[in-house]
């Protein structure tokens, strides 16, 4: 997400700040704590709870004891141990066969929280997969006790074959899955506590934009000066914070109308969720944590139910994520027992939320806790390992930790200074040309990674003309296409019709005679009426202003929805889907078109149909809304929200059959967590490329960079490359970027340099220091102001070639002259007022104090214009 500002920054609470952990209680008691209808003469869901024993002996509703529909639910003695004695599991010793010491001390503890510090590579999945077998084995818990968090469904797929391995069928009782399905499953047993109806529809970002959009649009702003994206990014950041609608209304700041633009959305945004029954994906973890803290029996039934939870990639928790976690576990003698594992050098999520201080502060929120650290890797080589030890180590305040290998030293790091970017690709494309020729390796063993996407290209370009097959991982995923998400809506629409946002979205598609002023009406009518669209579209010749033929489309649209439904009914979710093809004119369309991109869509929405059937193969007995429910949360809850590379899963996806077809996978360092290749080159090693622009005036963005950096050269298991150009074609001009800090901190003595850069001249870029020759320093003098009208050559070496300094960067346009209390524009933003002015030249950076909020703004590259005072 490459943006100059972070929609999380701002706001009534920093981001995962502790003061707003320990004051949202009150707060959220106040304000019904975001449970439509409590303190609001809802009944008393608290006081429900205390009909009927548990099969435990507590009180708990009887028909809602949390993983009683499991098989093998938990049967305790009074004094709280599980049964043992259960057959056909390891023994202890098979389950620590072969675990370093450190790995088997963390299989074996028990008695308190404990926290596994794991290193990349370091075999945290077999770790936690023993470990949970090992509870098993050893009779400390009981299957059905035991709850597995993991990040993405690909994780929780590997660990759940992991321990049926181990454990055989009882993997099958136990919970392991993302927080997103973990909280599904729970609402959708307790609906009614959140005050909705046990089918409710989960909107996926594209559906919450447009409903935020709908919103917008009814309060007549200005999308312009409020864009509902942004406004969409407040609002999740605030539901991540666990601040409802009520909460930000009464902390907003009414003098800024950005807040207040936001204020009146997400109330309205809040309002039509609930009566669509609906819940976006950041309401499946808030909307847990508050019913929870509302309801502490129930809360406490799923304590006694988990007596064990281990959570994956802890490093990447949000606030409201961290807040699930304690809810889950409880306090005192009674607690369950907590494992997170994580690594505090891998967290490279701030921009989505996730709060590093969550694993650093660890044993501040555990007193009694016990740390672990994995350090041994079992993947790289040491001198790929002493390379990213060095870099990450000038992180401050973060956990000593440094990784090593048994397996020995291995190859030099290999370093490249291109002239540009296309000599960078071609050095590319022949070592891995060379690699094949003289190693045996196969295109299928190469990775290369950079920052951004747009870098691709000249990579892609070179691969092309050497002939070399590769794949990019990224793009538009299969779930995010047009008409697949056309098609998912219509089927959403008959499971619950009442999602007024998938109805409006397919009420015209395709064309069936439904404009925009029908629309207008019918809306108008379920506006008035306090009702659904739906409800209104039923009696759509009751709408005021609607054309005789505008009333027939609806009615038969309507008509024709009723149809599908009784399908859907009685026929399955596949029969369902290719009624809703076939009948809406969905699929005639797109066959009789001549654009040739709707021939693949026809393909696309055969795929589709083919997951249907896959899924009813192996469902027999489920539903098109559970159907539904999955292809939900395997759409979002692997990805990366607004991150362009893609998700994580879609990444390992795409690897896997980057490998089967033997071709090079290029692909951004956010995309890469998680994946390893025998051969990495990690490429735009410059200064303002990685570390990105926006890291030169903030330390926590810095730290995070270089997090970054670390994942990157850790994915490499036998070979690493790191390379750069001196100048490279941004922006439409010609630009010289210094080298990377990141290349400084490797040790030298651990780089092979292949070519090295022409200047020996230290310089430095946003204060940094950045090297010597073998980086290719910068260009322009320690003393040389930029665009201050020194010679052209005033400040460069001697040696430093003509033609090259003639190249130099050149700003994009005239950078603009501001001073503090200066009114401007920017094209994103709106109207400013600059507070601050910070550097020189193309350099100089303005802060400026807009509507969304204070930005920072590199002047050479921003789309900002002085007004007239």
């Amino acid at each position: 997400m490459d943006m100059l500002f972070d929609p999380y920054a701002d706001g009534p609470f920093k981001a995962g700040s502790r003061a707003a952990t320990k004051d949202a209680p009150a707060m959220l008691s106040r304000s019904g704590g975001g449970l439509p209808g409590f303190e609001r003469g809802m009944p008393d869901a608290g006081h429900r709870l205390a009909e009927g024993p548990s099969p435990e002996g507590h009180s708990q509703p009887a028909h809602s004891v949390p993983g009683s529909e499991l098989p093998g639910a938990p049967v305790r003695e009074a004094h709280g141990s599980p049964h043992q004695g259960q057959a056909g599991l390891p023994s202890r010793e098979a389950l620590l066969q072969g675990l370093n010491p450190q790995q088997e001390e963390a299989v074996k503890h028990a008695g308190s929280p404990l926290l596994i510090v794991a290193g990349a590579g370091s075999g945290k999945t077999r770790v936690l997969s023993n470990r949970i077998a090992y509870l098993i084995a050893t009779g400390r818990a009981h299957h059905g006790e035991i709850l597995a968090i993991t990040f993405t469904n690909k994780a929780a797929a590997e660990m759940r074959e992991r321990i049926e391995a181990l454990v055989g069928n009882r993997a099958k009782s136990m919970w392991i899955s993302t927080f997103h399905s973990s909280c599904v499953r729970i609402l959708r047993r307790e609906a009614t506590n959140v005050g909705l109806n046990s089918n409710f529809s989960i909107y996926d970002s594209t559906d919450s934009l447009r409903l935020i959009t709908l919103v917008a649009k009814n309060l007549e702003l200005d999308p312009k000066r409020f864009a509902p994206k942004a406004i969409q990014h407040k609002i999740s950041a605030l539901k991540n914070e666990l601040i409802d609608d009520d909460a930000f209304a009464s902390t907003a700041n009414y003098n800024e109308p950005f807040e207040q633009a936001v204020a009146e959305v997400f109330k309205g945004y809040t309002q039509r969720l609930r009566q669509a029954n609906a819940m976006d994906f950041d309401d499946l973890i808030a909307q847990t944590v508050y019913m929870f803290r509302a309801f502490p029996a129930l809360a406490e039934s799923y304590r006694r139910r988990f007596r064990h939870v281990l959570v994956d990639e802890y490093q990447d928790t949000n606030h409201a994520q961290y807040a699930l976690v304690r809810e889950i576990v409880g306090e005192g003698p009674q607690a369950s027992e907590l494992t997170v594992v994580g690594d505090s050098d891998q967290s490279i999520y701030a921009f989505r939320g996730a709060d590093i201080r969550n694993i650093v502060e660890f044993e501040k929120d555990y007193p009694e806790a016990r740390t672990i650290k994995l350090e041994q890797n079992y993947r790289s080589t040491q001198n790929i390992l002493s390379a990213a030890n060095s870099v990450i180590s000038r992180n401050p305040n973060r956990p000593d930790k440094k990784l090593w290998t048994a397996e020995g030293d291995g190859e030099k790091i290999i370093g490249y200074v291109g002239e540009n970017e296309h000599d960078e690709a071609q050095f590319i494309a022949k070592e891995i040309d060379r690699l094949q020729d003289e190693d045996g390796l196969r295109p299928g063993d190469v990775a290369i990674f950079y920052r951004t996407n747009a870098q691709s290209r000249s990579i892609e370009d070179v691969l092309v003309r050497v002939g070399l097959p590769y794949k990019v991982v990224g793009g538009t995923r299969f779930y995010e296409r047009k008409e697949i998400k056309d098609a998912l809506a219509y089927l959403r629409v008959l499971v619950n019709p009442d999602d007024d946002v998938n109805l409006r979205r397919v009420l015209n598609e395709p064309k069936r005679g439904i404009g925009d002023r029908a629309e207008g009406a019918v809306a108008a009518l379920a506006e008035r009426e306090r009702t659904s669209f739906m409800a209104a579209a039923r009696k759509a010749d009751q709408a005021p202003g609607m054309a005789t033929r505008s009333v027939n489309a609806v009615l038969g649209f309507v008509k024709l929805l009723d149809d599908l439904a009784e399908v859907a009914t009685g026929s399955g979710a596949a029969a369902a889907l290719e009624a809703v093809l076939e009948q809406t004119g969905y699929l005639a369309g797109l066959r009789a078109s001549t654009d040739p991109q709707d021939e693949s869509r026809v393909e696309n929405l055969a795929e589709l149909v083919a997951v249907v059937r896959e899924y009813e193969r192996d469902n027999p007995e489920g539903s098109l809304g559970e159907f539904l429910e999955q292809v939900s949360l395997v759409a979002d809850a692997d990805q990366i929200p607004d991150a362009p590379e893609g998700s994580s899963a879609d990444a390992a996806a795409a690897v896997a059959e980057a490998k089967r077809m033997g071709v090079v996978t290029l692909m951004t360092l956010h995309t890469a967590k998680g994946l390893e290749f025998p051969v990495v080159f990690l490429t735009g090693m410059e200064h303002g490329l990685f570390p990105h622009q926006r890291s030169a005036t903030d330390p926590k963005e810095l730290a995070e960079e270089r997090r970054l950096a670390y994942v990157g050269l850790t994915r490499a298991r036998k070979r690493l490359y790191v390379t750069r150009s001196e100048v490279r074609s941004m922006w439409g001009q010609s630009q010289y970027n210094p080298a990377s800090q990141f290349l400084e901190e490797i040790p030298g003595e651990l780089v092979d340099w292949k070519r090295e850069g022409t200047s020996r001249q230290v310089s430095g870029w946003g204060g940094a220091s950045i090297g010597s020759n073998r980086y290719g320093g910068s260009f322009w003098g320690a003393g040389t102001a930029r665009g201050t009208g020194a010679s052209p050559t005033a400040g460069f070496d001697a040696d430093v070639p003509a033609a090259v300094v003639r190249n130099r960067v050149q700003p994009q346009k005239e950078i603009v002259a501001v001073s503090v209390g200066d009114k401007v524009n920017h094209t994103s933003f709106g109207n400013g007022t600059v507070i601050g002015v910070e550097g020189s030249g193309d350099k100089t950076v303005a802060k400026v104090k807009f509507d969304v909020g204070e930005k920072r703004l590199l002047l050479r590259y921003a789309p900002l214009t002085k007004l007239d005072s």
